[in-house]
């Protein structure tokens, strides 16, 4: 594990970074975030309020705005911006319980993964389903509900997200 840069050393404790997170070098993680099972990328700020599962991975030079939640079969390559309260959701069909009223375990559903390629940003308030990739150096208008992959150098925006240009980068 790398020496990892806390917003406010006194608050350390504030944090819940499980033993098997491995963090890349220069790492900041701000107060009040959770991450158990992840990997993070070199210079990447995590910000307050973010919660990170287990085999979520992202890259290096990333920003993860506060109040953010990333699951499992997130990946997110280098270089992109998330903005604040995005959600992403891994689960097609997501349920408490099975039939007969167990409650569900891993082994009742499928974790659908998600791609965010390199460059691209996630505007505050998005929502990301599972299965779709948000392509390289593409942006996603705040507040939009990502339902199809979003192709390379493209803006999107609305509920579902439209595309509204083409970008050149």
């Amino acid at each position: 594990m790398q020496e990892v840069s806390f917003s406010n050393p006194k608050l350390s404790n504030m944090k819940n970074v499980a033993a098997d997170v491995k963090l890349g070098q220069g790492v900041i993680i701000y107060d009040f975030v959770n991450l158990y099972g992840c990997e993070i990328g070199d210079n990447t700020k995590i910000g307050t309020f973010v919660e990170i599962q287990k085999g979520a991975k992202i890259g290096n030079n990333c920003k993860i705005s506060s109040h953010t939640f990333i699951c499992e079969g997130v990946a997110i390559a280098d270089n992109v911006f998330i903005g604040h309260s995005v959600t992403f959701i891994n689960d097609r069909y997501p349920r408490a319980t099975i039939h007969g009223g167990r409650l569900q375990t891993d082994d009742d559903w499928e974790c659908i993964p998600t791609l965010v390629e390199e460059g691209a940003s996630i505007g505050s308030g998005a929502t990301v389903l599972g299965g779709i990739t948000i392509g390289k150096n593409s942006i996603v208008g705040a507040g939009s509900v990502v339902t199809r992959s979003v192709p390379p150098g493209t803006i999107v925006a609305g509920n579902p997200a439209k595309t509204l240009r083409k970008i050149n980068v």
